[in-house]
């Protein structure tokens, strides 16, 4: 059988493996989860609907008995949709089985698409419907087996069948290692403080809930005022620090500013009753710390994801105090406006919400594996069938990639602020004045003055672009908004240089989100770039940089990437 030949980067290619999947990467939020019973919940909705409305099963069943006809006559014009890249093999186009094949395939999903569509449910359990049916569809693609996928069947001949060999070698190892999932990632290729946080420095200060790393200048002269990173409680710090050339503590330190970073320490049972205001009064004396050794009276904050959200809390109450300590802030995709449309709402019922509450409250962590499953289950062509079609089928390794290998890195989150962080969640709470109360103060953001540069991204599914450009109106003070042309994490994770890279700029912030971006301008390049400027301008006066790390009081210990960040 002629199977043709690929044009372009072939499925299994390890670059295109791994940029389709950090595109999709979810990256560290709080999560309700996502049941087996909600998911039958909603499969039984659209049973009963074909049940309700007989009338428009006919017609979807003729439908798609015209578009098979089509395809058997050579006629149909289905085509996949823009971007779908598991059908990048020319056999899908030159080869008339693989494309009658293609299109029946099209055709099938159309009908079953259009069905919930048209169909009687209301807009939220249709939204859930479509989820379930594209969960089928995706499942049942003709790349994720060995006969219908043209590039998998030409690798076994050319490889005299070494690469089925290997697959299967793959699969075992996933079976008994992995909890039976893909791996995403070649984890032997990375080892941290060597290819990953290599960043010189030191921890100088240490508390239960952190470490505070000082990282070493490379410039004679530095900016006097520190800045601070604040990253997610889930995951690793070293998001902020990735491979040489893909780190923003890195790019921080060449601009000749004084950085400073937390790293959380990973909570086990024990310390299930950490909360929001343990995770603010252990951030406060890191601040008290950085302050102390660069002799600085406030500093600026950086962070991102639910490391944004604890920042927030903590400028929220500073503001309630009248308290200057924190000069500017930047906020990076940050979950603090939850109205606009996200998958992580999408089965946020209150059984739901419920049952995720009790679930970490009785083992007394929230596992970020468990999360992590999830996750992928919410976008399973890019984080499951993905890695099924490399790992197995074509019989390769997973890709070497620190993106993915820091993502596999999941630490816990304690009982307590994984039910804090489910009320913030659903009851949007940070867009509420005093509803989150912390120290004895409650957060209200319009009293946070202090400039804040706000990062999105336009097709970031997690936080929604739009919810965040609403977070950035709720803070009082001058905020200065940066649409990126990213997902999720690739917005974080965007060093200058690629010329794909593209951001949006507008000075307004009107109330309307989409008279924002069309009033923007674009700007090519990494916003990276326009933010170092923003922090520039914000970092005081340059100095001679400090010949040595930690002081008298904060004195050196642990060498980058400390001590915290190993803890299993």
């Amino acid at each position: 059988m002629n199977t043709g030949e690929s044009k372009g980067p072939p499925l299994g290619a390890p670059d295109e493996i791994a940029a389709r999947a950090s595109e999709e990467i979810l990256g560290p939020n709080p999560f309700v989860g996502l049941r087996p019973q909600d998911i039958f919940a909603a499969a039984h909705q659209i049973g009963a609907q074909a049940l309700r409305q007989p009338t428009l099963v006919l017609e979807q069943e003729a439908a798609l008995a015209r578009e098979l006809l089509s395809v058997l006559s050579g006629n149909a014009k289905l085509d996949p949709p823009q971007g779908d890249k598991r059908f990048t093999d020319s056999a899908w186009r030159d080869n008339p089985f693989y494309r009658m094949y293609l299109q029946g395939y099209l055709a099938w999903g159309k009908a079953l698409s259009g069905f919930v569509a048209r169909s009687a449910l209301d807009a939220k359990s249709k939204e859930r419907a479509s989820f379930v049916v594209s969960l089928v569809t995706d499942a049942l693609a003709p790349t994720n087996t060995l006969l219908g996928n043209p590039a998998a069947l030409k690798k076994i001949i050319e490889s005299g069948g070494a690469s089925l060999v290997a697959g299967l070698q793959n699969m075992m190892a996933d079976l008994t290692k992995n909890q039976g999932m893909p791996a995403q990632v070649n984890k032997q290729a990375f080892r941290l403080g060597e290819n990953l946080a290599r960043s010189p420095g030191a921890v100088v200060f240490r508390n239960d809930l952190l470490e505070l790393i000082q990282y070493a200048p490379s410039t004679s002269d530095v900016y006097a005022r520190p800045h601070l990173i604040v990253p997610p409680q889930i995951n690793k710090y070293y998001i902020f620090d990735l491979s040489p050339g893909r780190s923003i503590v890195e790019f921080m330190v060449k601009s000749g500013l004084q950085v400073f970073v937390v790293s959380w320490r990973n909570p086990t049972p024990a310390q299930r009753s950490w909360d929001m205001e343990a995770y603010v009064a252990a951030l406060l004396q890191a601040i008290e710390a950085v302050c102390d050794i660069a002799d600085s009276e406030d500093v600026n904050l950086h962070g991102a994801c639910s490391g944004a959200m604890t920042m927030s809390a903590l400028l929220g109450h500073l503001a309630a105090k009248g308290d200057r300590l924190v000069n500017a802030a930047t906020l990076m995709v940050a979950v603090l406006d939850c109205t606009a449309d996200s998958q992580l709402g999408l089965f946020a019922t209150p059984e739901a919400i419920a049952a995720a509450k009790q679930n970490s409250a009785g083992k007394g962590v929230l596992e970020g594996q468990e999360m992590g499953r999830v996750f992928a289950w919410m976008r399973p062509n890019d984080l499951v069938w993905n890695y099924w079609v490399n790992n197995y089928l074509m019989g390769n390794p997973p890709p070497a990639f620190d993106i993915l290998y820091w993502n596999n890195d999941t630490t816990r989150l304690a009982a307590r602020f994984h039910a804090q962080l489910l009320d913030i969640f659903v009851g949007n709470l940070f867009r509420k004045p005093g509803a989150i109360p912390i120290l004895g103060t409650h957060v209200n953001l319009s009293e946070v003055t202090c400039d804040k540069y706000v990062v999105a991204g336009v097709t970031d599914h997690i936080t929604p672009w739009k919810g965040v450009y609403n977070a950035a109106r709720s803070f009082g003070g001058k905020s200065e908004f940066i649409l990126s042309s990213s997902g999720h994490i690739q917005s974080l994770i965007n060093p200058p240089g690629n010329p794909k890279a593209k951001f949006y700029l507008n000075p307004q912030l009107p109330p309307d989100a989409e008279q924002w971006l069309a009033e923007a301008k674009p700007a090519f390049d990494s916003w990276w770039v326009h933010w170092r400027h923003w922090l520039v301008a914000r970092s005081g006066e340059k100095r001679p940089a400090p010949a040595a790390l930690g002081n008298d009081r904060n004195k050196p210990g642990a060498d980058a990437p400390g001590t915290y960040v190993t803890e299993p």
